[in-house]
């Protein structure tokens, strides 16, 4: 049985003229009337108020490494209590993840906890950090802000697995309560963004910009390569100067293999040899950790020292073979400072994926 609808207040919105309200978390600004659903189909309008049906409900909470968000730089080898909900603000023809976020029905929530509940889950599993993803947390921002404030009561470290599409105002709200960060930069030109996400480019560089230069979030960026879609040279190359001009060397680029999924069946898998050549272009542009995922590629997944150009982490997928980082962050081999977010390195949590049911609770 799925977990009843809930009718949490929600935040950014106001009233227009004609009784209607306007969502004002993201740039899609749904105007709705009673009873209607946004475009993410989890904020409503009832009782000439704006809810959030999905707060405290959730589709599945897993124990992941870290390396699955994908985080490499930001406390390798660590594992992390992930969880979502339903629905997205985006409507991506290839969403790989679409029976989750593309959902209109409400039964794929069957687990439900409050954040005090998951903050103690990630405490007694001996997870670093909480992870909000498999859809969007953007669009259960108000649940998710909530979950960080009990994290960090406890300790824990939160994570957003997002695409970044947000107005400004909630933006800054939201990322000021996360540690770190996993954006899609899904293409880099408006007619990918239009015609397969109803979507603009502008919004989520926008999103990028804010939270690299303007917060405390540890950032990491991920293009999924759509063969005929978003893979030329000449797009690969245009997207990693930006993120080389706009954010700097240090922010990590992961090019992350498509499968033909959900609306877009017509295009073929990302074939191996794309992702290496997307990554070598990125290098040659200045970025200093760029990474391939979804396939098998060692060299694409270990993070290399740009002082000495050593590894400091060997993976495979979410393996982690060798580490030569100190705590305090630096390259064991020269001591050049690797970016990102380390600490005490302890036995990697490896590739597995421990499901973990929870049910509402009470406070103690």
């Amino acid at each position: 049985m799925s977990i009843a609808e809930s009718k949490y207040p929600a935040r950014w919105w106001h009233t227009l003229e004609d009784g209607r309200i306007q969502c004002d978390l993201c740039p899609r600004d749904c105007k709705l009337h009673e009873g209607n659903r946004g475009a993410c189909f989890v904020r409503a309008m009832r009782d000439g108020k704006l809810v959030l049906t999905t707060y405290g409900r959730s589709s599945g909470f897993c124990i992941d490494p870290i390396e699955k968000k994908p985080l490499y730089n930001f406390y390798p080898g660590s594992s992390v209590l992930s969880f979502g909900t339903a629905g997205c603000n985006l409507a991506c023809k290839f969403c790989q993840n679409w029976d989750i976020s593309k959902s209109r029905q409400m039964d794929t929530l069957m687990d439900a906890a409050t954040p005090e509940a998951i903050a103690k889950a990630a405490v007694e599993h001996g997870s670093r950090s909480v992870a909000f993803t498999y859809n969007d947390p953007v669009i259960f921002a108000e649940y998710a802000m909530d979950c960080a404030d009990a994290c960090h009561a406890n300790n824990i470290q939160t994570v957003a697995v997002t695409a970044g599409y947000m107005h400004a105002a909630p933006c800054r709200e939201f990322y000021a309560k996360m540690d770190a960060a996993n954006i899609d930069l899904k293409a880099f030109t408006e007619e990918f963004y239009f015609k397969l996400c109803v979507g603009h480019l502008k919004d989520v560089l926008d999103t990028l910009a804010y939270v690299h230069h303007e917060t405390q979030c540890w950032l990491e960026i991920t293009t999924l390569l759509i063969p005929g879609h978003n893979d030329t040279e000449q797009e690969i190359t245009e997207l990693s100067k930006w993120v080389a001009k706009e954010l700097g060397p240090d922010v990590p680029l992961h090019f992350s293999a498509f499968h033909p999924d959900y609306k877009l069946l017509d295009a073929p898998a990302t074939p191996q040899a794309t992702l290496a050549r997307a990554r070598h272009i990125a290098i040659d542009q200045g970025l200093h950790y760029v990474y391939t995922g979804n396939v098998h590629d060692s060299e694409g997944d270990t993070t290399y020292c740009p002082g000495c150009k050593k590894a400091v982490i060997e993976r495979d997928w979410y393996e982690i073979f060798s580490y030569a980082i100190t705590d305090d962050g630096r390259c064991k081999h020269c001591g050049r400072r690797i970016s990102g977010r380390y600490g005490d390195y302890r036995q990697p949590f490896g590739a597995r994926r421990i499901p973990v049911r929870m049910a509402m609770q009470e406070d103690a």
